[in-house]
C-alpha cells in the first residue's frame, strides 16, 4: 500500500492562525504552485512512479485539499487506477478564517484507489465496522488535527495526526509493506510500526529525515509505545465511537476501539 501526502501548493503568501497568533502559510519552495498545468504534470509523474511499485492488488491513498485533489484524481484516472472512495476528514479544531469572507476551511480529502480496475483489493471491513460501533464506517471521518504530544521531536508543517494514519492501514494486512514517497516526519512509519506493518519512506529534506529518525528511536522505548497506543485508544473512544450513528459511548466496550494495539 502507498500513502502519499504530496504538496498542496498552498504557499502563496497567505496567512492563518496558529496558537492564537497570525502566521504565514508559506511552508517552503516545495509547496509553491507553478500553475495548474505544471502542477498537473507533477502529480501525474510521481503517481506514475508509484504505480510501478505497487503490487497488482495494491492500493494508494493520497491526501489533499481543493488546491490539489482534483488534479490528483484526474491523474489517477488517466493512469488506469480505479477510485474506491474519497474520504472527507472533518477536523474538530480547524483554524478560523481570518478574512471573514469565506466559510472556514475545516476539511481535507483523501482519495483511495486501487491499481487495477478488475483486481480485487484488501479492505478490513469488519475492523472498520468494529471501531465504528458495529455500523458500516462512512466516508466522513471526524478527527482532530495533530496533537501536541505528536510534536515532541519537532513539527513538520504538514504533519498528519497518528489517528488518521492508523485508520488508513485498514487496507493492509499485518506484515505488509507501506511506502510513503513524501515521508516528512514519517507519521506513516510510526503508524506502520504501531500496527505491525513494514515501512519505507522517501524524504528529500535532511531536517525532516532527522526528525523521522528521532521519532523512530523514541518509539523503540516500550513505555513510549504503550503511551502512544493508549492515547490513540482514548482518541478513538472520544471522537469515533461517540459519533457513530445510533451509538452511545456507554454501549461500546473500551478495549474494542483500538484493535491494532
Amino acid at each position: 500500500m502507498i500513502f502519499a501526502d504530496p504538496p498542496y501548493f498552498l504557499s502563496n503568501g497567505g496567512f492563518s492562525l496558529q496558537n492564537g497568533k497570525i502566521v504565514s502559510v508559506n511552508k517552503g519552495d516545495w509547496d509553491q504552485s507553478h500553475g495548474y498545468a505544471e502542477d498537473g504534470i507533477y502529480h501525474r509523474k510521481w503517481i506514475h512512479l508509484c504505480r510501478d511499485k505497487l503490487k497488482e492488488n495494491g492500493t494508494i491513498w493520497i491526501s489533499g485539499t481543493y488546491h490539489n485533489i482534483f488534479a490528483v484524481a484526474q491523474a489517477l484516472t488517466e493512469l488506469g487506477f480505479k477510485i474506491l472512495n474519497v474520504i472527507t476528514w472533518k477536523k474538530t479544531n480547524p483554524p478560523p478564517n481570518l478574512s471573514c469572507r469565506y466559510f472556514t476551511h475545516s476539511t481535507e480529502f483523501i482519495v483511495w484507489a486501487r491499481k487495477q480496475p478488475k483486481v480485487p483489493h484488501f479492505y478490513n471491513y469488519e475492523l472498520m465496522k468494529a471501531i465504528n460501533g458495529g455500523h458500516q464506517m462512512r466516508d466522513v471521518w471526524t478527527l482532530p488535527a495533530i496533537a501536541r504530544w505528536e510534536k515532541s521531536c519537532g513539527k513538520h508543517p504538514t504533519q498528519k495526526p497518528l489517528a488518521l494514519l492508523t485508520r488508513l492501514l485498514a487496507s493492509t494486512q499485518e506484515g505488509a509493506w507501506i511506502l510513503d514517497p513524501f515521508a516528512g516526519a514519517s507519521t506513516t512509519g510510526i503508524a506502520a510500526s504501531l500496527t505491525g506493518r513494514r515501512f519505507l519512506g522517501i524524504e528529500r529534506e535532511a531536517e525532516f529525515a532527522e526528525m523521522s529518525r528521532r521519532r523512530r528511536e523514541k518509539l523503540e522505548h516500550p513505555l513510549v509505545r504503550m503511551d502512544y497506543q493508549s492515547r490513540l485508544s482514548d482518541l478513538s473512544y472520544l471522537t469515533n465511537v461517540a459519533a457513530a450513528d445510533h451509538v452511545s459511548e456507554s454501549s461500546v466496550p473500551y478495549e474494542s476501539v483500538l484493535p491494532f494495539a
